[in-house]
């Protein structure tokens, strides 16, 4: 019987070997190593292939680490802006204040400025002129009202209803005044059945003679006068202070 030739045993495969371990039978040195992407291609590394730059949400074309896109923070549509729109026609803001203890004080204050007016008329009626009597009057109608208005402007400051109130009370003020001196005169010379008398035969004296003048039997012109004269004063101060009040 024939033999087969003999074969030497296959040898185990070896790993491939780096650039350096090659066999270099003319000892030239190593080509330098770069980094990859940087310089020119090596024989090993296969040229880059210029590209598109990348989209935001898609993958680089190139290998390395790729960057973490970040969280966008939601956009919301634009609201435009309400027109202004101010207070209806004929309506004002509404003022700071107390317009009802202002109307208060100044009804209590005019009250006490009257009274102190017709008891200075009953201690010197007997001695008082025509002349004399209508000064007294037109100064205590301007004080009436200059100190009802001061005290509607500081506490009711710029309340429209204050100060018309105010302008009334001022009005008021120096109509009862002048008016209730003459029962307090009559109390003073015939005591309380002059009073009496007078409620019973003629209630509206007092009045009557506010409105007529004596001397010559017509219209007394200066009583309404001191009445108009009281409320423009309660009016116009209480405006100059309210608006000061504003201003500060």
């Amino acid at each position: 019987m024939s033999q087969p030739p003999f074969q030497p045993p296959p040898q185990p495969p070896q790993p491939p070997q780096s650039p350096q371990n090659y066999p270099n039978p003319y000892n030239q040195p190593a080509p330098p190593q770069q980094a990859p992407g940087f310089g020119p291609p090596s024989p090993l590394q296969p040229p880059m292939q210029a590209g598109p730059p990348p989209v935001l949400g898609q993958p680089p074309m190139s290998g390395g680490p790729q960057p973490v896109p970040q969280a966008q923070p939601p956009m919301y549509p634009m609201q435009p802006a309400p027109p202004f729109q101010g207070p209806p026609f004929g309506q004002q803001p509404n003022a700071s204040g107390n317009p009802a203890g202002a109307v208060f004080l100044g009804l209590l204050v005019s009250f006490v400025v009257s009274l102190l007016f017709s008891g200075l008329i009953v201690v010197v009626g007997e001695h008082l002129t025509f002349a004399t009597s209508t000064t007294l009057y037109f100064a205590h109608a301007l004080l009436n009202g200059a100190i009802v208005g001061a005290l509607i402007g500081k506490v009711g400051h710029r309340s429209s209803g204050a100060r018309i109130c105010g302008a009334v009370i001022a009005a008021l003020g120096a109509f009862f005044g002048w008016a209730n001196s003459l029962p307090m005169y009559i109390a003073k010379q015939e005591g309380f059945y002059g009073i009496k008398n007078m409620l019973e035969y003629n209630p509206f004296l007092p009045a009557k003679a506010w409105w007529n003048d004596e001397a010559s039997g017509g219209v007394d012109w200066t009583s309404p006068l001191g009445l108009v004269l009281a409320a423009a004063a309660a009016w116009g101060i209480a405006y100059l202070i309210g608006n000061q009040r504003r201003q500060a």
